[in-house]
């Protein structure tokens, strides 16, 4: 469905997202039922139809236990994934004391949406970047690198902090989570199902010495055959989550720089943010799912089609078009005779 306006950008990702989401919790069940075959072939004789009955019967009845597993490993993620954080990322909140100007910054912003406050946190590393972590208004934080506060200005770092706060707003962390949760369980069983056809060697089935040559043989290509099957599902299965991660971060960055708009109405802030920080996000030590969350993520595969976020230019070209803002950020007017006066940036939150 085509969708109009930010709000209604915002609501149609919900929906995209939520769809993700069950794709990516159904791909565990694709993986049961292929380790489920990996096992009946490596343990039982029979041909390849008989293989997939097994398979789907034992898949079934483990749906239930594996279901299970996944919420519990869900729930443990989202009671301590902020202690997790902290232990992969060293970080120290932010006061008023220590840091007013941070702190009225990410208030007022606060207060003119009317919602409650997310805790601010530094990170003491010279890149560039930040994020926003947590799944209820508990644990939410905006968490910023003290490269960041070096290398940005005032309006620059409240749009990147107006940025991180719509991510809270539109509920992108709390998803983000339980994407890299999920994606992590499909990941870990796919090393599993590996590891156990790894040590499987090539012995096929449990069949008795006294069978035929022949029957011998087509039970053993039965084997194969299953065994063939059960590694090309893991492996989609692999490829597919990766891909879902990525169709769920790259869309939400756009309306993150967007709300950042919306709440700041300085476009031209959000540009030369994204600009300064460009390239120079990588935070060593910070997990691949931190990075996801991140305002910058360097780390790109081949032709960016394996990148989280997506690519600066683009977000920068989508905030001039879409935002007002202006083509060029001008220098400073040298001294001279005072130039008319230009109409303001006109745009959807002008």
């Amino acid at each position: 469905m085509t969708a109009f306006g930010l709000y209604t950008h915002i609501q149609s990702n919900k929906r995209r997202s939520a769809f993700l989401l069950t794709a990516l919790f159904m791909l565990v069940y694709v993986l049961t039922f292929a380790g489920a075959l990996l096992a009946a072939a490596f343990t039982t004789d029979d041909d390849i139809a008989g293989y997939m009955q097994r398979a789907l019967a034992d898949t079934i009845r483990s749906a239930p236990f594996v279901t299970i597993g996944v919420l519990a490993w869900i729930a443990i993620a989202w009671k301590f994934n902020q202690s997790i954080i902290s232990l992969a990322l060293p970080t120290h909140g932010l006061t008023r004391e220590e840091s007013p100007k941070l702190y009225n910054m990410l208030e007022n912003l606060c207060i003119s949406r009317g919602m409650p406050m997310p805790k601010l946190a530094i990170v003491e590393v010279d890149a560039p970047n930040a994020f926003a972590s947590g799944v209820n208004e508990k644990q939410f934080t905006i968490t910023l690198t003290r490269g960041l506060l070096n290398t940005l200005d005032e309006a620059e770092i409240e749009a990147v902090i107006a940025h991180e706060l719509t991510h809270i707003r539109n509920g992108d962390v709390r998803m983000m989570v339980i994407a890299i949760v999920i994606a992590g369980v499909v990941s870990f069983f796919c090393e599993l199902l590996f590891r156990m056809f790894a040590r499987g060697g090539i012995r096929f089935g449990g069949g008795s010495r006294g069978s035929s040559r022949s029957s011998s043989g087509d039970k053993k290509g039965g084997a194969a055959a299953a065994i063939a099957v059960a590694l090309i599902i893991i492996a989609a299965a692999w490829a597919l989550s990766l891909m879902i991660r990525l169709m769920l971060s790259r869309t939400r960055e756009y309306l993150a720089d967007a709300g950042s708009v919306e709440l700041t109405k300085n476009p031209d802030a959000m540009i030369s943010a994204l600009r300064k920080v460009a390239g120079k996000g990588e935070i060593e030590g910070a997990t691949s799912g931190v990075m996801e969350m991140c305002l910058d993520n360097p780390r790109s595969g081949f032709a960016d089609l394996f990148s989280s976020h997506p690519p600066m230019e683009d977000r920068i070209e989508a905030l001039r078009k879409f935002a007002g803002g202006r083509e060029e950020l001008a220098p400073p007017p040298a001294a001279g005779p005072i130039a008319p006066p230009t109409p303001p940036n006109t745009g959807p939150w002008a």
